[in-house]
This record gives structure tokens, C-alpha cells and sequence, in this order.
């Protein structure tokens, strides 16, 4: 504690003379710290209106109970990386890729623990089968469901957990 007092003691006192200049350690840094973006991190971000789950949800409305068809891109039938293409692109003015197999590997991968709304999530379905959704908080995720459509899931779901491999954070946009 004293010591990250003597940081900010140091860090005012040094702001007084603009000659001078300092960084601290990434280490020292929290992750929320506007400081502590990367040149990576800082490519990711993007600026709009309104918080990222709001206008996700705002999506969702438009696209819930549209059934699952498999290739489908419109609101007569949509697959899950379909859902995903719309819902970032509205949501967020972000062209993703068409297939799962291409979109997790976009952005940047993070742990389930550190999960924040707007974060794609993956399953493994089936032996060569992946699955997606968008993160929206309270360990709840929104995907395009084979047996109900366009549906709000848990991650708490036993089936979910059993089958999730990972998520990446495609927007630094903060939720």
C-alpha cells in the first residue's frame, strides 16, 4: 500500500515537469488501467453509443426465436456464426468472418473467469462440429440453438461446460 502510494506521489509530482517522464511496469497496472493497453489491445477498440451488452441486446430482440438452419444467414433461418456476423455488425459496426472455424481466431483468447459481455464464446458440438455465441454477462451467453433458435443459454449448464473450448475477445470495447 505504501508503495503504490510513494507510485502516485512520484507520478504527480513528476507531471508538474513535462520533461519528464516515466512508465510504470505492466505488472503494476490493473487490467481496466488506460494504460495498460497494448498496441494489440488498442487495434481492438472501438467507440459508439451506449454500452456493448445493451446494443448486443437490442439484437437479440430483433433475432430472438429465429429457428436454426444450418448455413442460413437471414431471419427466415440462421446458423450460429451467421447470428454472430449479424449481431457484431449492427451491434458493434465489426465484420466477422462467415464460419466458426474462422471466427475463433479472431481478437484475442481469454479465459472463461475473465469473460466480459460481447466476448465469442466456442463449444466442440461434435467430433468436427464447433458452435459460437456472444457473452452477455451473468454467465449467460446468446447463440443460435438447433433446438430452439435464437435463444439466451447458461454457462452454468452442465452440456455447455462439458463442451466449451474457448473465447476470445474481439472488441476492446468495454460492455
Amino acid at each position: 500500500m505504501i508503495f503504490l502510494l510513494l507510485i502516485a506521489l512520484l507520478s504527480f509530482s513528476v507531471a508538474s515537469f513535462p520533461a519528464l517522464s516515466f512508465e510504470l511496469p505492466a505488472s503494476m497496472l490493473s487490467q481496466d488501467h488506460v494504460l495498460s493497453i497494448s498496441p494489440a489491445k488498442a487495434g481492438l477498440e472501438h467507440r459508439d453509443n451506449g454500452p456493448l451488452r445493451g446494443r448486443i441486446l437490442e439484437q437479440y430482440q430483433k433475432w430472438k426465436g429465429t429457428h436454426y438452419a444450418w448455413g442460413g444467414t437471414t431471419r427466415r433461418g440462421v446458423d450460429c456464426s451467421a447470428l454472430m456476423q449479424h449481431l457484431f455488425s449492427d451491434a458493434a459496426h465489426l465484420s466477422l468472418p462467415r464460419t466458426t472455424g474462422e471466427q475463433i481466431h479472431r481478437g484475442v483468447q481469454i479465459a472463461q473467469y475473465s469473460l466480459k459481455p460481447g466476448d465469442l464464446i466456442f463449444f466442440q458440438t461434435g467430433p468436427n462440429r464447433r458452435h459460437v455465441g456472444v457473452y452477455i454477462g451473468n454467465r449467460e451467453f446468446i447463440h443460435a440453438s438447433t433446438s430452439h433458435g435464437v435463444t439466451v443459454s447458461t454457462l452454468a449448464d452442465n452440456y455447455w461446460q462439458s463442451h466449451f473450448i474457448t473465447a476470445r475477445r474481439v472488441t476492446g470495447e468495454r460492455a
